[in-house]
């Protein structure tokens, strides 16, 4: 196909509902630093870079679809959230949000601790050399052996999510002469601005025990009776992609009135207060993400505030940021395939990959940009779903955005933004094969997770 503007294909959003879409951007050409990596420019040929490395040259190598991680720009992410907090909190990078061996030897080198919710996630920590004592474990229904393989290497904390847990774990512990260090998760309330599937304070949904109707103060004292636990803290996690600190404002008030309460019954003050994770990222130009330093001081100057308040030592304050580390570091790199305009409504782009590697789109409605990045085009904007090859209609990778309107069968397109949950959520439907995970840092590309292959799938399958 020559590289002409399609003839059907709308060029920009006065053809749709007014307001409902953004105009297109003055230079469809720029890459916002917002939501691109810390190295990603574009050379004089139009062709994107990431630490000095052409995309074109990395898809040659790797093939597509790829996450691209920009490893100087995780590093000094994580690097910023440790200095932001310094020696008198901790820093535990949500495994959840991407995990594999050489994130968790970067996490040990720039001194951040690691919180996992899995015994295969606590695997990988340890195999990767990750100190066990800077380690916690969270799960809302951990079997006996991933307790058992969690105590056994004495991680630093267990997140205790319910009655039965703290019983369990507290036998556990029993049973192999240890004493646990466990903190309990509470809901305190608070419904976090986000969508509902990722909101996790409010009453109605698994995790925690409700601060509601006492059970909270029940478990601490349920928690304080038993011999094979150490309680050291009160854990509270209020959503995930949080702009507005007004929602850890009232959860960290509500938490520091149950350990005044715990004062006053039990006579102790619990030492550590963790307020979870959840800090936004820049998905589009839209988003306006702040800095850590910025989190730092607004969250350290709440729970001061409060403990003083409330008469009590301020504990060591705890928080886990997991896509607000790699979410920015990475993008997902595609070739275009089918081009196929919609006169009157937008263009769809066919991708080599799809919802397999990036669910977010179609299970929380996320947002995403995308940038053509193998060259430059003055072509006009053209409204475009870039759409994956599933046989899913939902298969949406990016839901409204602009492309250049000469965009052909061939060119390499970009989706920023990809580091945290497309890789760790990524599936096999249609029987699709995960793709690589390739680090680029100082001019050198290496995979850290690779391609999945038939034969991969194929041993799996016994018959």
């Amino acid at each position: 196909m020559s590289r002409s503007a399609h003839p059907a294909g709308p060029r920009y959003a006065d053809v749709l509902p007014e307001g409902h879409y953004s105009a297109p951007p003055a230079d469809l050409n720029a890459l916002d630093p917002k939501v691109w990596a810390q190295t990603v420019g574009r050379r004089e040929d139009g062709v994107v870079t990431v630490g000095g490395l052409a995309v074109t040259d990395l898809a040659e190598r790797f093939g597509t679809p790829a996450y691209v991680l920009d490893e100087t720009d995780f590093r000094a992410r994580a690097r910023a959230w440790r200095n932001a907090f310094g020696h008198d909190a901790d820093v535990f990078y949500a495994g959840k949000a991407f995990l594999s061996r050489a994130v968790v030897k970067w996490l040990d080198e720039e001194g951040l601790n690691l919180d996992v919710c899995s015994g295969t996630e606590l695997a990988t920590a340890l195999s990767a050399g990750m100190p066990a004592e800077r380690i916690a474990f969270h799960g809302n229904n951990k079997s006996p052996y991933e307790i058992e393989r969690a105590v056994e290497a004495g991680v630093g904390r267990i997140v205790l999510d319910s009655f039965q847990e703290i019983v369990r774990v507290a036998h556990i512990a029993q049973s192999l002469e240890k004493r646990q260090r466990v903190q309990i998760r509470i809901t305190v309330g608070v419904e976090a601005h986000t969508h509902e599937f990722i909101a996790t304070a409010h009453e109605d949904q698994k995790f925690g025990i409700p601060l509601a109707g006492g059970q909270a103060a029940e478990a601490v004292r349920r928690a304080l009776q038993l011999d094979g636990i150490e309680l050291v803290g009160i854990h509270s996690h209020i959503g995930s992609q949080i702009f507005d600190m007004s929602g850890f404002e009232v959860a960290a008030h509500r938490v520091v009135r149950l350990l005044r309460d715990i004062r006053d019954e039990h006579g102790i003050e619990l030492p550590e207060i963790d307020l979870g994770g959840g800090l936004g990222i820049a998905y589009t130009s839209n988003d306006d993400p702040r800095e850590p330093h910025e989190i730092a001081k607004a969250l350290t100057e709440i729970v001061t505030r409060e403990c003083e308040a409330a008469r009590l030592r301020t504990p060591r304050i705890s928080v886990e940021p997991g896509r607000a580390i790699v979410g920015p570091t990475a993008f997902t790199l595609y070739e275009v395939g089918t081009i196929k305009p919609l006169e009157g409504l937008r263009t769809y782009v066919s991708v080599d990959g799809g919802m397999s590697d990036n669910i977010r789109t179609a299970l929380y409605d996320a947002e995403y940009s995308v940038a053509l990045v193998s060259r430059v085009s003055e072509a006009e904007p053209m409204l475009v779903r870039v759409v994956g090859k599933h046989c899913e209609s939902g298969d949406i990778v990016v839901k409204d955005a602009f492309l250049p309107a000469d965009l052909a069968p061939g060119d390499l397109i970009a989706v920023p933004a990809t580091g945290a949950y497309c890789r760790s959520m990524a599936s096999n439907y249609n029987h699709a094969l995960r793709p690589p995970v390739v680090a680029v840092a100082g001019g050198d590309a290496r995979v850290i997770v690779r391609r999945e292959t038939e034969e991969d799938l194929l041993r799996l399958d016994v018959g």
